[in-house]
């Protein structure tokens, strides 16, 4: 593996985050809340006051686009600052990060762009949200420059438009892969009415499909109302004749809420059949029910991200939102490589290496069409908390979204 990093100086010593180079190549922005399994941070904390335009005086310069005033200020921030800390720690590379107000708007994100292209900007970082990343990525590709984008929108992806979020897609693959290797083989599902539970079904009946399971039924409910569907599927999980042996559950910890008692009134058994979701079953409320004790889903290793909020907080005087090591990656993998790819730093065959790149919480890739995969590990409900049960691997195998 060649490895690209900087190092920090100070009491930190070695940087947190390396990205590297493997030798073996293996609407609204957000369709549901925030799909990190990290500890109970403050998102709403208020922007801080440092918000220079400018970071670095390096000779070579990116934008980032966040929205500094308007919807999502206070993350806009965080975001800045969370760039801030990478470019320190890089030891200050040969970089000027241009950071541009989009106002949380379409209009505020082209006019950014636009902005940021005239300084002389050869990538753009951001922005947040999706129709933002449309504005602004219609521009930059106009002007051939690439985009890194913060939207979990995975609709705004595009050649040349890269999405560095974590993206549903990843986790569903993952648990999936790791249900069938522990011998599931019978998949029913609960799916509720939404635009993200529309995109991970069609994931997962892909996944299904791919690792040569069977989907012996699905239903779908609507939001805070899954009753009549759960009961619907009564003749798939309950009793010794029952085919299904997993239980897909993609929803967000108050549909859970709802969910889980109405799985108790038909006598499911989650040590018969598996429940089964993603990262944002990592929510104290939903590891405390019963209906789901012993369930898997898969989420990031929550370690990376620990240290990076630590840091944040000693910094800033602030929680940082779960969105804010995006814009620490996105800094260190420009500032990677910068150092090492000379002129073809930003080009889309550099942006798009099959080995991926390292980050904060794990190793993630940009693939041609704009959507990034990453690596997960597998958490079991246990005792009303989250153990790890699959590590995340180290490198990315082939391509499985």
């Amino acid at each position: 593996m060649t490895r690209i990093g900087g190092r920090r100086t100070g009491l930190y010593g070695v940087a947190l985050i390396t990205l590297a180079l493997s030798a073996c190549a293996g609407g609204s922005d957000v369709l549901a809340p925030s799909s990190r399994p990290t500890p109970a941070l403050n998102a709403d904390a208020p922007p801080p006051t440092n918000q220079s335009q400018r970071i670095g005086t390096g000779s070579i310069k990116v934008a980032l686009i966040v929205p500094l005033t308007g919807q999502g200020a206070a993350v806009g921030a965080a975001l800045r600052n969370a760039a801030e800390l990478a470019y320190d720690d890089f030891q200050k590379p040969d970089l000027q990060i241009l950071v541009k107000d989009d106002r949380g708007t379409p209009d505020g994100a082209r006019e950014a762009a636009q902005s940021a292209l005239a300084d002389g900007a050869e990538i753009v970082l951001g922005p947040l949200f999706a129709a933002n990343v449309q504005s602004a990525g219609a521009v930059a590709r106009g002007a051939g420059k690439p985009v890194v984008a913060f939207s979990t929108d995975a609709g705004v992806a595009a050649r040349g438009v890269y999405l560095i979020s974590f993206l549903p897609q990843s986790e569903v693959d993952r648990i999936v892969e790791e249900a069938t290797a522990a011998g599931r083989r019978s998949f029913a599902a609960l799916i509720p009415e939404s635009t993200y539970g529309n995109a991970v079904e069609a994931q997962f009946r892909e996944a299904v499909a791919r690792r040569g399971a069977r989907l012996v039924a699905i239903e779908h409910y609507p939001t805070g109302a899954p009753g009549p569907a759960v009961e619907r599927l009564r003749t798939v999980m309950v009793g010794s004749a029952a085919p299904a042996d997993a239980l897909f559950v993609p929803d967000t910890p108050d549909g859970l809420l709802a969910v889980a008692p109405a799985l108790t009134k038909i006598g499911f058994s989650p040590t018969r059949v598996r429940p089964m979701g993603l990262a944002l079953w990592n929510d104290p409320r939903v590891l405390s029910q019963p209906a789901f004790k012993g369930g898997w889903f898969a989420a990031p290793d929550t370690a990376g991200f620990s240290g990076f909020a630590q840091r944040y907080q000693a910094r800033y005087n602030a929680s940082p939102p779960r969105a804010a090591s995006l814009g620490y990656d996105a800094v260190s993998l420009t500032a990677a490589l910068i150092r090492q790819y000379g002129t073809q730093r930003f080009a889309d065959a550099t942006l798009t290496s099959p080995a991926g790149f390292s980050g904060l919480e794990g190793t993630f890739r940009f693939r041609p069409d704009g959507l990034s995969e990453r690596t997960l590990a597998v958490y079991e409900i246990r005792n009303n908390a989250a153990a790890v049960v699959s590590p995340a691997p180290k490198v990315l195998g082939p391509s499985g979204i």
